[in-house]
């Protein structure tokens, strides 16, 4: 068998008194022997070897340079550190507590609990209409309604479309007084109402003659009908039968009142006009 060449370097080496072989490869890694041979103390040795070598110096550093030997790191201090400070270190930011969920969070998380109040604010929502709807009937039927003018037979003290508030309540502990203005239902069709002012109470005579009203044959102050809108008609005397009571509009000339279709039963009387509230520029109390 041809052998290989052998380098001028390997030549002379004795590994096992054969001169001519050259020096064997390291043992490979696979052996665990030559792994487990290798001590502490064996390591130990190797190192106090490689500390004694000299590092070799690079040719351009110049003259004075010698090699870095290990007795060097005697002269080394752990002072030439400077001094460490526990300032020197980053801050730490503890990170914040996490919160429990509020239990108000809580309650509306659970389908259960949020269908149960929806039907407890659906409950509290549907008593507060009833009550609503019942006090407006209430108010409605015993206290105040609401009114609106059609025509123009209170002129000029009330126009056609003003709004009244008309107190329902007031002839309930009380009685018509004249002056007064009143809502009423057309005797002769009671499904009609009226707005009329009262002008003779039972018991009263009434007279009217060329248009001027006589009250127990006492003039009727009537300084709230214009000039334009007097009557010059005559109608009675007569006398105003108990419970019942003697009404015309302000605008004499063009009004279908008490001349016309007879006294007014207190029963038919609703109430009494209290505000005018609509248009806002003379809204008023009555």
């Amino acid at each position: 068998m041809v052998q290989s060449e052998l380098h001028p370097a390997d030549e002379g080496r004795e590994v096992d008194g054969n001169s001519g072989e050259p020096h064997a490869d390291p043992a490979a890694p696979r052996v665990l022997e030559a792994v487990e041979d290798r001590s502490v103390e064996s390591l130990a040795l190797h190192a106090d070897d490689r500390s004694n070598e000299s590092l070799p110096i690079p040719a351009d550093e110049g003259e004075g340079a010698r090699a870095f030997q290990a007795s060097d790191l005697g002269a080394f201090q752990a002072s030439d550190l400077g001094t460490f400070q526990a300032s020197d270190l980053p801050a730490i930011i503890p990170a914040e507590p996490v919160q429990p969920a509020p239990a108000d969070d809580l309650r509306l998380t659970s389908p259960g609990i949020r269908l149960s109040q929806l039907k407890e604010e659906f409950v509290a929502w549907v008593k507060t209409l009833m009550s609503a709807a019942v006090y407006a009937v209430l108010i409605v039927t015993f206290g105040f309604q609401v009114a609106r003018v059609e025509g123009q037979s209170m002129a000029p003290t009330l126009e056609d479309q003003d709004r009244l508030i008309v107190n329902k309540l007031v002839y309930r502990i009380g009685e018509p007084r004249r002056g007064d203005i009143v809502m009423l239902y057309y005797p002769l069709n009671p499904d009609k109402s009226f707005v009329k002012r009262v002008i003779a109470e039972e018991g009263d005579t009434v007279r009217i003659v060329d248009g001027r009203v006589y009250v127990n044959d006492i003039p009727l102050k009537d300084d709230y009908v214009a000039s334009e809108y007097r009557s010059h008609d005559d109608w009675g005397p007569q006398v105003i039968p108990e419970g019942y009571y003697f009404v015309m509009g302000d605008h004499r000339n063009n009004s279908s009142d008490s001349r016309h279709w007879g006294m007014v039963p207190k029963k038919y009387i609703i109430g009494k006009v209290q505000i005018r509230w609509w248009p806002v520029p003379t809204a008023r109390v009555f």
